[in-house]
């Protein structure tokens, strides 16, 4: 039941504007656990997980009130703002 992913990634900024992607249930627990608050959107986000990790709902509805808490705190990163990753090792210069 832990590695409940979700159907495509939530990506939030965290810290300094650091990108964070969360693949599962848990990675948005984690995170919302961890984010320094107490608002009504961060509670319900939480209770969703809880709610999913014990089978309550599934992982997409967690994920829909994650994203809403995401939005209203204004981490959300949209698609398309990341740059693609760097593969280690290829070629850069000319």
């Amino acid at each position: 039941m832990l590695a409940q992913h979700f159907d495509k990634p939530v990506r939030v900024w965290v810290g300094l504007g650091f990108p964070r992607q969360l693949n599962t249930v848990v990675d948005a627990y984690q995170m919302l656990t961890s984010w320094n608050g107490n608002s009504p959107e961060q509670r319900a986000a939480i209770r969703a997980c809880k709610a999913a990790l014990c089978g309550e709902v599934d992982a997409e509805t967690a994920r829909g009130v994650v994203l809403a808490f995401a939005r209203k705190k204004d981490i959300l990163v949209e698609d398309g703002i990341l740059p693609p990753p760097v593969m280690k090792g290829s070629a850069s210069h000319v």
